[in-house]
């Protein structure tokens, strides 16, 4: 999974949206692409813990924090460094900083 770190939602540029969509494409051109979304603000975001059926319902982030995950890729790749050229070339296509993480189990782990 690709996550793309933002500090704005909807802060893509209509040059960065094209670049996005053409690596989108490309990833689904070549089998990789599994999902891709954004998300929207964490302000729009809620939290339920019912540990213990405690039935928690708190509006907001979890974290109140200036970064966020504001979208994000899963693709298939065939090890870790095809993932890392992929993830470097989605942060190049969403001028983002991303974060890149295996899925646990199967051979994704390994990376």
């Amino acid at each position: 999974m690709i996550s793309v770190i933002d500090s704005e939602t909807g802060s893509g540029s209509g040059d960065e949206m094209a670049a996005i969509d053409a690596f989108n494409e490309r990833l689904q051109n070549a089998g990789q692409l599994i999902m891709a979304e954004g998300l929207a603000s964490p302000r729009a975001s809620t939290v339920i813990d019912n540990r213990g059926g405690a039935g928690l319902v708190t509006p907001g982030p979890l974290h109140d924090t200036e970064q966020y995950v504001s979208g994000f890729w899963i693709i298939e790749a065939a090890d870790r460094d095809a993932a890392l050229a992929l993830a470097a070339e989605g942060s190049r296509a969403c001028n983002r900083v991303v974060e890149l993480r295996p899925f646990f189990g199967g051979e994704a782990s390994a990376f």
